[in-house]
């Protein structure tokens, strides 16, 4: 499958391939119960989530707040499949998938200051403004309203003990991100967007998504991260960050660590939540 159009405001490096659909539907069965935590929903609240993908934490965010989510995802074959995913799961009344860009919300002007909460995870690492949605989602909510983001800091990644040419397998991901005018290390930049963007910062946190070989979704893990960097395969070699012997050798090296039992993925996801003041 051809990857989709790129616009001038963003690069999703991970395409929306079938390979990557599964990944991403997996990576939500690892993570939704932690972020769902986090968020202490209390019911009722009025929710705009942004770069919503295939919906899975939208429709558990309906779920719990019993109030239509509106979803906003800029990419076709994504809201396609969500859809799907939703109507398979008997849940397509949770959620009002939009297709629009997280810079140019698809908002009516009555809802513009309506939500209780904007939300957004794994996004703004692929913006080349993150700053434009982060004031978006600011206008979105009420007065008092919380802007949740949610995104990586790929530096924090540690394998231990670490394959042979993980390191330098890991850094050329990392710089094929910067390649594109990405930001692999946007999650400890999360609080100055939020002031930046009008809000007031009142929480920071991780939320830990690691896992060690003793623990049932392990091999999920490590299916899931090497998934990640296959993705961006293509643009790693091409780039020249990394040859191909070096890149096929290293994922090699991951699947054999793999089956270490001492073997154990540390990382966490950084959490900022602002209120709009």
């Amino acid at each position: 499958m051809p990857e989709p159009s790129i616009s001038k405001t963003s690069s999703y490096i991970h395409g929306t391939a079938p390979e990557e659909q599964a990944r991403l539907s997996l990576l939500n069965d690892l993570l939704n119960v932690r972020c769902l935590r986090e968020l202490d929903l209390k019911g009722g609240e009025r929710i705009l989530d942004v770069g919503s993908g295939l919906g899975q934490l939208s429709r558990a965010m309906g779920d719990v707040a019993r109030v239509r989510v509106v979803a906003v995802e800029r990419s076709a074959e994504q809201i396609a499949e969500a859809e799907r995913q939703a109507t398979q799961a008997g849940a397509r009344g949770l959620v009002e998938f939009r297709q629009g860009d997280a810079l140019e919300l698809p908002l009516l002007p009555g809802e513009w200051g309506s939500f209780d909460l904007a939300h957004t995870r794994f996004l703004l690492e692929h913006l080349h403004d993150p700053l434009r949605a982060v004031r978006a989602m600011v206008q979105a909510v009420r007065l008092g309203g919380r802007i949740v983001l949610e995104d990586d800091d790929h530096d924090l990644l540690r394998l231990w003990p670490e394959p042979p040419g993980f390191e330098e397998l890991w850094l050329a991901y990392q710089h094929s991100f910067e390649r594109i005018g990405n930001d692999p290390s946007i999650g400890r930049k999360l609080p100055s967007l939020l002031v930046a963007a009008g809000a007031a910062p009142v929480r920071n946190s991780f939320i830990f998504f690691g896992s060690c070989a003793g623990e049932s979704h392990f091999a999920d893990h490590v299916e899931n991260l090497i998934g990640v960097i296959k993705t961006a395969e293509t643009r790693i070699i091409d780039s020249g960050l990394l040859g191909a012997p070096a890149f096929a050798t290293a994922i090699a090296a991951v699947r054999e660590w793999s089956r270490n039992p001492a073997a154990a993925i540390w990382y966490a996801v950084s959490w900022a939540e602002g209120r709009r003041i």
